[in-house]
Formats: structure tokens, C-alpha cells, sequence
């Protein structure tokens, strides 16, 4: 065993370890483990009921092993006799196909000899503890976004998160108030996909909790406020091989290589499936398919359209050797986001697709005057209708995720369905 958790624990004063796995859902799941029990737990992994979580699985079925890896491991900065360790899911020894970091994983391993690089923009809102209001009641200006004010008023709680991914060596290098009051965005170095989506698992949960430390609550939620911008999950893309970004291309448009436009128009090919894995809940469409807000624009795609540096379009390219996807929110899973992205960039690489032409307009204003453009799934079962019938994804992520994915989402909407809203009665009850 190359690293020994027991040893850490001694060196580093840490008493308890949370072994973690993160469900289909995207929710995180968690043991917490004395240090003085952690080699046995390090061998055979700690042992859960996967139907008590958001796995396709019933009470018949065996024990569920999450196995800690110890390159995961992250010791509390605001509370460091805890190490936080990400897992791998096994149950009869084998492991388990629809886990989503095993599906990332996977989707690495068999990515034609490419390692992926990503960063992430993982957007959020500190509100009230009970949910129903922004924290910050003196942060209602029209234009809230990089507001000094409203960004120093919450500085203990930045101050504490940012601190925390310094210590940690993320590479923290900015914070900032983001378009809706009472939303912030924290940014880290990209770096592998697998270290980028570990780190995105712990980000919310450590967010969430210096949060709660401070008496505010923080979420992720794609659209906890009609009025308000919602929050994205924007991710940056690269591929590479060895220490060259392939990418790259001081020759390409933009800087692009033929290969990642290739790689943009297996995203274009398969954009309506991808959102059921990149805007995964019912509110996720209440951010893309957004009238305007507050502040005049949503800064979410809706649209099946690429750009250069231009933020109305579902797919960026600021500048060389990457892009920005814009069309995920806060409720992706940390793991199925980067495994799906890659599972369609790969179809458009090994298929050479042609992502079109690129478009320089802003889609806020001239949208409608693009001929041929595919929109983006008006909601959550139009998504999952596209998922069921996409080959590529179901092929490349495997069939136990696709389908388990699929029954657990489809219950979820059904369950949607059967709420009956206010805005029903107020505008049917007398027909």
C-alpha cells in the first residue's frame, strides 16, 4: 500500500476520516471514520446500503464498499483533525459501472491517449438560513455584478473559503460578486480532470460549510430566484498529450486546433442529450430558457451555438488552446459533467465533426435570426427523452449509469409533476 492513511493520521493530528462518495444525484455521502480504524477501511472500504442514496439499486442487493483513495486526501482547513477522502464504489468485489467518479475514470482511461484538463466556475449565493431570501438585504443594486460593497460585506465568509483553498494549494486567484445579488464566484487553477472534479465535490461541501459557520446558508441552485441570473457551473476544456496541449494551434482560428473544433462539434452533435447529464433538475430550465433578469441578461445559453469571446453562446473560446462550455449549472454532478463533456468531445474527434459555422452575434438580441440552430431542451423530460436516445452517450458512459440515471430522474419528474403549484389554481381554478 504506497500511502498509509493510519500514518497520516499520526503525523497530521487527524482523528476522524470522512470517506466520501458522491451519488447519481450529485449528493455526497459520507462515513465518519475514527483514525484509528482507517486501515482496515483503506483495504476493504467502508460499507453503505446503495438504495439508501440515489443509486439504481434495491435492499436486496449486497453491501456497497466505498474504498477511499488516498491521493484524494484534503484535511479540513477550518476543522483539520478531519481528512476528507473521495471513493471508489465496490460491491461483490467488482466495481460498481453507474458510480459516477468510476465513470469518469473510465471515460479518462479510454480517451485515445489524451489527458483532460479542466476548470471549473462553480457559481453559488449565500442566503438566509431558511432559504427564503439573499443574505445580504443592502445587496439589491439593478447591476450587482463585481460590486466592491456587496463583496466586502460578505468578506469574512470569501475571506475564509479563499483562505482555505490557498492552504489547500489550489491556487486561488480571484473572488467576486457575481450578476445576481447575493451571488459569488470563487476560481481555482485548472488542472487534470479527475483532481479539477474531487476538488469541485469538495469546494460545495466546504462552501456549504464555512457557510453554516457564519449563520448563512449557501446554494448552488440553478435558479433559487426567478428574478435573479441563475448560477452556471461554466467549464473550461482542454486536451492534452504528454506536455503539449492539443488544443493549441497558433495557426487555427482562434488559436484552435482542427482537433478541438472536432471536439466542440461532437458537443454541438450531442447537446440536447448532454443536458440531461449538465442541467440535471427541474430547475436547471428555469436558468437556460430564461426571460431577462434584473440585471438585462440570464448570461445563460439557449442555444446550440459556439462563439469566440462572447458570452451569449453556449460554447466560448476566450482565448487559445481551450473553450468554455457555459451550459451547465450548479447541480451537475462533479464527476458525471467532466465524463459526459468528454464522452461527446471524444464522438467529435473520432468522427471528425464539423461544430458549423462559428457565430459572432450576441444571441440575446439577434438569436432569433440564426436559420438551422438547434435550441436546447425547453425542459427536464425533454433532456432525459434525449439521453435515452443518444447512442453516443449511452455507449461511451455506459449502460447502467444511462439507465439508472434515466429511472431515478424520470421519478423525480414525475413527482414534479404531480405537485400542484399556485400558479395553477390562481389561473384555473375558475374555468
Amino acid at each position: 500500500m504506497a500511502t498509509d492513511l493510519a500514518k497520516i493520521a499520526a503525523e497530521r493530528g487527524i482523528k476522524y476520516f470522512l470517506i466520501s462518495y458522491v451519488d447519481l444525484f450529485g449528493s455526497l455521502r459520507a462515513k465518519l471514520v475514527p483514525a484509528s480504524a482507517i486501515g482496515p477501511m483503506q483495504r476493504d472500504g467502508a460499507g453503505f446500503a446503495g438504495f439508501a442514496t440515489w443509486l439504481d439499486m434495491s435492499p436486496a442487493d449486497p453491501d456497497l464498499f466505498a474504498v477511499p483513495d488516498p491521493d484524494s486526501l484534503i484535511q479540513l482547513p477550518w476543522k483539520p483533525e478531519i481528512g476528507w477522502l473521495a471513493s471508489d464504489l465496490v460491491m461483490d468485489g467488482k466495481p460498481v459501472a453507474q458510480a459516477p467518479r468510476t465513470v469518469l475514470k473510465t471515460q479518462l482511461a479510454a480517451a485515445d491517449g489524451y489527458t483532460m484538463k479542466t476548470g471549473v466556475e462553480c457559481e453559488y449565493f449565500l442566503i438566509s438560513a431558511d432559504g427564503t431570501q439573499i443574505s445580504d438585504a443592502a445587496d439589491n443594486a439593478v447591476k450587482p455584478c463585481y460590486d466592491q460593497s456587496a463583496l466586502m460585506r460578505r468578506y469574512e465568509v470569501i475571506r475564509e473559503i479563499c483562505d482555505a483553498m490557498l492552504s489547500l494549494g489550489w491556487g486561488a486567484y480571484q473572488n467576486d460578486h457575481e450578476d445576481a445579488n447575493g451571488q459569488f464566484e470563487m476560481n481555482w487553477n485548472y488542472d487534470d480532470a479527475l483532481k479539477t472534479a474531487d476538488r469541485h465535490v469538495f469546494f460545495k461541501f466546504m462552501v456549504r460549510s464555512i457557510a453554516e459557520k457564519h449563520g448563512l446558508r449557501a446554494t448552488f441552485m440553478p435558479k433559487p430566484f426567478i428574478d435573479l441570473t441563475g448560477s452556471g457551473c461554466h467549464i473550461h476544456v482542454s486536451l492534452w498529450k504528454g506536455e503539449t496541449n492539443a488544443f493549441s494551434d497558433p495557426q487555427g482560428e482562434l488559436g484552435l486546433s482542427a482537433l478541438g473544433y472536432s471536439f466542440i462539434g461532437g458537443l454541438i452533435h450531442n447537446a440536447d442529450a448532454l443536458c440531461a447529464i449538465t442541467n440535471p433538475t427541474v430547475n436547471s430550465y428555469k436558468r437556460i430558457n430564461a426571460p431577462r433578469t434584473v440585471s438585462g441578461a440570464t448570461w445563460a445559453p439557449n442555444t446550440v451555438t459556439y462563439t469566440g469571446n462572447n458570452r451569449t453562446h453556449m460554447i466560448r473560446i476566450p482565448d487559445a488552446g481551450r473553450f468554455e462550455f457555459r451550459l451547465a449549472d450548479g447541480a451537475a454532478n462533479p464527476y458525471l459533467l467532466p465524463a459526459a463533456v468528454l464522452a461527446a468531445g471524444m464522438d467529435g474527434i473520432r468522427n471528425t465533426r464539423d461544430p458549423g459555422k462559428r457565430l459572432d452575434i450576441n444571441m440575446y438580441t439577434d438569436g432569433h435570426k440564426v436559420r438551422g440552430a438547434k435550441k436546447l431542451p425547453l425542459n427536464l423530460l425533454d433532456a432525459l427523452r434525449a439521453l435515452d436516445k443518444s447512442a453516443v452517450l449511452r455507449t461511451a458512459l455506459g449502460a447502467p449509469l444511462v439507465d439508472g440515471f434515466l429511472k431515478l430522474k424520470t421519478q423525480e419528474w414525475n413527482d414534479y409533476s404531480r405537485h400542484l403549484t399556485q400558479w395553477e389554481r390562481t389561473n384555473t381554478l375558475d374555468i
